[in-house]
């Protein structure tokens, strides 16, 4: 059983490694990796572009003009607007370009270029309600969405009791507008004309200000010869005033956007293509991390009965951290903080590791339950037989208890399958991922989310099913 426990463990860190040795692999030719959050057209968004989904936008064009000049191939990573940084300070890209301001506090954890660009503030605001919010005083009291981590939620902070709520996404901002629960959504200009509904928003006159509106790429701390570089390309763009004219064919790009008017299934069948690759993704995850979870689970559980008081102490402790923290924060550690001790991991490898770990503990509790409620007289006779305790632990005591834990295994499973939806949090291309692009290029703020239910229901209840038969043929072979 040891043996078997430490070959699968063995395997784990070897998937792990597999993983890590191919994204090392395709990093030999010499790449420069971008940040950004495509949801802030028509600086960076998604658009499908001859049936493929790209990330386009006048900051992604000067980012390939950057990458011409260090004669480098350009690779994009999108993620949400407060996780640019922690991937940037963690080494696994090189810069970040995603509208973003220079703040003192901001210079604290990076470097930054020479402004590249600069825009006016906007208020969005319901049609017809337009009078109530035409100056900034009658902000005052307000509800007010901003992008989170954003310079907008500073100048929200700033209006004398606002009620600021901070989203990570544009969209969900206008979507909250919509329905009524924020009264105003600060925004660019630009960002403002091109997202909102014009059929229901309006931009009213109030002007907000903020001590600096303009914006620069960002570098890690110390990477002065990139710094230079970008500096230099930036120079020979404002110059050729190329930057104006990316602006200008971005806006009329993102304009091109139209809204779906789609009922759920017409819309899956439309963008089923993003859907699916998001199941591969979700069932790669899910798969690893329930093989993983089982086999460290079963491990931790072997440890928590040990007779050896410092095994049992670190199998408790573990069970009690993990089970006593949120999943995503788990992620959060795993992704970004372990960087600092020169320990990373790509998304993927951090999204299998922590839904192994985190699985791992619900699922020791669980096989504990299952080998204690078997009876001690077959562990007492399977030793009379000449067993040894190993041996019959493996061929008594667990088939018995795993068959009757199956149901309780069988929920695990299913919500490991639920919460693999984290991982789209640091950037992984699963399902959920692939809402959050369509949300933003569709302009349809529900039907990405429906269909991301009905498949999580489908993939849920399929294997809920293939585990009930399971059951079935299981307690079939014990009344024979």
């Amino acid at each position: 059983m040891r043996n078997k426990l430490t070959i699968g463990l063995t395997l784990f860190m070897a998937v792990l490694l597999m993983m890590g040795s191919i994204v090392q692999a395709e990093g030999e030719k010499k790449t420069i990796i971008l940040i950004t959050s495509a949801d802030y057209a028509p600086y960076e968004f998604h658009k499908e572009i001859d049936g493929v989904d790209t990330i386009v936008g006048f900051d992604i064009e000067i980012a390939k003009e950057i990458a011409k000049d260090l004669g480098a191939e350009l690779i994009i990573k999108d993620t949400s607007f407060d996780a640019l940084l922690p991937e940037l300070t963690s080494g696994r890209v090189d810069f970040v370009i995603s509208g973003m301001n220079p703040t003192e506090e901001r210079r604290r954890s990076i470097d930054f270029s020479d402004p590249y660009y600069a825009a006016e503030q906007s208020v969005i605001v319901r049609k017809g309600e337009e009078h109530l919010y035409n100056t900034m005083e009658g902000l005052e009291g307000a509800r007010i969405g901003v992008q989170k981590s954003s310079i907008q939620e500073n100048i929200a902070k700033g209006i004398p009791g606002a009620n600021v709520v901070a989203l990570d996404k544009i969209p969900d901002l206008l979507l909250q507008l919509e329905s009524g629960r924020v009264d105003a959504v600060l925004a660019e200009y630009p960002i403002a004309r091109t997202n909102m509904n014009e059929e229901t928003m309006v931009i009213t006159d109030a002007k907000p200000t903020a001590e600096n509106d303009e914006y620069a790429i960002g570098v890690r701390k110390g990477n002065h010869e990139l710094l230079s570089s970008i500096n230099q390309t930036l120079e020979r763009l404002k110059k050729d005033n190329l930057i104006e004219k990316f602006v200008d064919e971005a806006s009329d790009l993102a304009a091109g956007r139209t809204k779906d008017s789609l009922n759920m299934f017409e819309f899956f069948w439309k963008y089923r293509d993003y859907y699916m690759k998001g199941i591969q993704f979700t069932l790669l995850i899910s798969a690893l991390g329930v093989v993983f979870g089982f086999i460290l689970g079963l491990f931790i559980a072997l440890m928590r009965m040990s007779k050896v008081k410092v095994v049992k102490l670190l199998a408790t402790t573990y069970i009690e951290v993990v089970r006593g923290t949120p999943m995503l924060v788990q992620l959060f550690i795993i992704h970004y903080s372990l960087s600092a001790f020169n320990i990373t991991f790509t998304p993927i490898q951090s999204g299998i590791l922590t839904l192994s770990l985190n699985s791992a503990a619900y699922l020791a509790e669980i096989f504990r339950a299952g080998i204690q409620g078997v009876d001690r007289g077959q562990l007492e006779a399977a030793r009379s037989l000449g067993m040894t305790k190993r041996q019959a632990m493996r061929h008594i005591v667990l088939p018995q208890a795993i068959k009757g834990i199956l149901p309780a295994i069988g929920n695990e499973f299913v919500v490991i399958i639920k919460e693999s939806s984290i991982v789209s949090f640091i950037g992984v291309y699963d399902i959920m991922y692939q809402a959050q692009i369509l949300r933003g290029s569709t302009f349809a703020p529900l039907n990405p989310l429906l269909v991301a239910a009905m498949i999580y229901f489908i993939l849920t209840f399929v294997l809920s099913k293939l585990l009930g038969v399971w059951e079935r043929k299981l307690s079939a072979s014990d009344n024979r």
